[in-house]
């Protein structure tokens, strides 16, 4: 997803962590000298710039695993300036790997669109949520009907609206504001709630001083609406390759090194979170160090645990993402079976070393800093 101007805190309806990280970023962070001799060139489209969302991808590359895949990778940013990227269809021209929300590709390839299919799933887990303020009177998705709710455009509005219809309010007895991938509107108390990923915008408002008190923001001052306690969440971020581009001889052999290389980035965010700010610092984020390691927390917290190990798919949020997406319209038949395929991640984990579930895996608690610096 893409950041606003502010970066945010993730969002947790419970409240903060309880394991602070310790110490500065590892001199380990630096790029290391790989060697490419050899290494076939592939590019890998990014869904925004550089920032701890990709981090395990940033950190592949930095830290040579990659290389020792024998893959020269691109990470292709989006640009910041213009329009919010889409999701690559299938241009043959178009880049070898994608990452995509799940619904968003589903639509394509039900429309004819794509032949993207879902090699590994990064996030097994959705970090939307919605914000209000805590004396709006609203404390679940049945107090909407009649306010106005922010959602972001794109087909990033999906878990948010398909919450809504389930709640039985019909599409005149509420107002849809398009954010924008900003938080203004809501500080500005404009829109009675806003869209917030746990990762970024939420720990935007926390990061915003509160003009009532002259302190930061506190969790105790917004409800937090997750969807997947809602349970309209869909699947996000996920790796694609199109079907025409892996039937080609060798690619399905290099699309499985890929993951094996990505699966290692996110092994070591995992385990050096704080490394690993430092390395899409490195790599020129623009985002303050308080916003990224709340951040890297966070995506860690997305991607960990991963019960059938990292990049799997988990079959029963597959499901509820395919149903949503039926029940919501945005489908209009259920993808086909080549819509996913699970022997490449698989694959991939099976050249892995240490821990590839995370099951011991337990955030951190993150200090808020004033404007995430």
């Amino acid at each position: 997803m893409r950041h606003a101007k502010q970066v945010m805190a993730p969002v947790l309806a419970t409240g903060l962590l309880l394991t602070a990280w310790s110490g500065t970023a590892a001199q380990s962070a630096a790029p290391a000298e790989c060697d490419y001799t050899d290494a076939t060139p592939v590019t890998v489209q990014l869904q925004w710039v550089a920032q701890a969302q990709f981090a395990g991808y940033y950190a592949a590359k930095d830290l040579c695993y990659y290389a020792e895949q024998g893959i020269n990778p691109t990470l292709v940013e989006a640009d910041p300036t213009g329009t919010p990227p889409q999701v690559i269809g299938s241009d043959p021209n178009g880049p070898d790997f994608t990452l995509a929300w799940v619904p968003k590709v589903l639509e394509l390839r039900d429309k004819g669109e794509s032949d993207l299919v879902n090699i590994a799933q990064s996030f097994q887990r959705s970090g939307t949520t919605s914000l209000a303020w805590a004396d709006s009177g609203i404390t679940s998705v049945d107090d909407y009907a009649g306010k106005i709710i922010g959602v972001w455009p794109f087909g990033n509005e999906y878990e948010v609206t398909a919450a809504i219809k389930a709640a039985g309010i019909p599409d005149d007895g509420w107002t849809k504001a398009d954010q924008f991938f900003t938080m203004e509107p809501f500080l500005k108390h404009e829109m009675d709630t806003a869209m917030a990923m746990t990762y970024n915008e939420y720990a935007q408002v926390l990061e915003t001083t509160n003009p009532d008190t002259g302190e930061l923001y506190q969790p105790e001052d917004l409800v937090v609406i997750n969807y997947n306690d809602v349970g309209t969440a869909m699947l996000q971020d996920a790796i694609w390759a199109r079907e025409a581009w892996l039937a080609e001889d060798g690619n399905e052999d290099l699309a499985t090194r890929f993951l094996a290389a990505t699966f290692q980035g996110w092994q070591y965010c995992r385990d050096n979170p704080e490394d690993c700010v430092q390395i899409v610092t490195n790599n020129g984020s623009i985002l303050g160090l308080g916003h990224q390691r709340w951040m890297m927390n966070e995506v860690n917290a997305l991607v960990w645990p991963a019960e059938g190990g990292i990049g799997s798919v988990p079959q029963a949020t597959w499901d509820q993402t395919v149903q949503i997406a039926l029940d919501a319209g945005i489908i209009a038949a259920a993808p086909d079976a080549g819509a996913v395929r699970t022997d490449l991640a698989d694959a991939a984990r099976a050249t892995l070393s240490g821990d590839v579930t995370g099951e011991s895996f337990v955030p951190a608690e993150i200090e808020i800093t004033p404007g995430g610096e």
